[in-house]
Formats: C-alpha cells, sequence, structure tokens
C-alpha cells in the first residue's frame, strides 16, 4: 500500500539513523507484519503488540514532510 510505504519512508528519512538498535529491531518485526494487519494498526482499529504499538504510534504521529 502506497500509504505505508510512505509512512515507513518518512520514518526511515527522520528517524533511523538516530534509532536505538532495539528501536530498529522492532521496526524491523513491524516490516515482517502483513499489510492488513498493518494497516489497521495505523488506523487505530487495533492495536499492536506493546512493542509494536509505541512505534506505530510514533510513527503515525510523526510531522510530515512538505
Amino acid at each position: 500500500m502506497r500509504e505505508l510505504d510512505q509512512l515507513f519512508e518518512r520514518w526511515l528519512d527522520t528517524e533511523w539513523r538516530q534509532s536505538s538498535a532495539e528501536e530498529r529491531a522492532v521496526f524491523l518485526r513491524l516490516l515482517d507484519s502483513e499489510d492488513d494487519r498493518l494497516w489497521r494498526w495505523f488506523l487505530g482499529h487495533e492495536s499492536a503488540p506493546d512493542d509494536l504499538q509505541r512505534l506505530v504510534e510514533r510513527m503515525r504521529d510523526a510531522p510530515h514532510r512538505t
């Protein structure tokens, strides 16, 4: 999904370099999730497991590029 791609690209562009090894591992786990599940998590229709949910919220709330 293009929208998910944009969320992930924005995160990589703005946060990856300063992320801890633990947060990078969580991000990589997030990438292994199915698109339909990711979509429900990012829209707030379902909650992800705790460690993934924290990252989903940070990614969702990150400022948009212009």
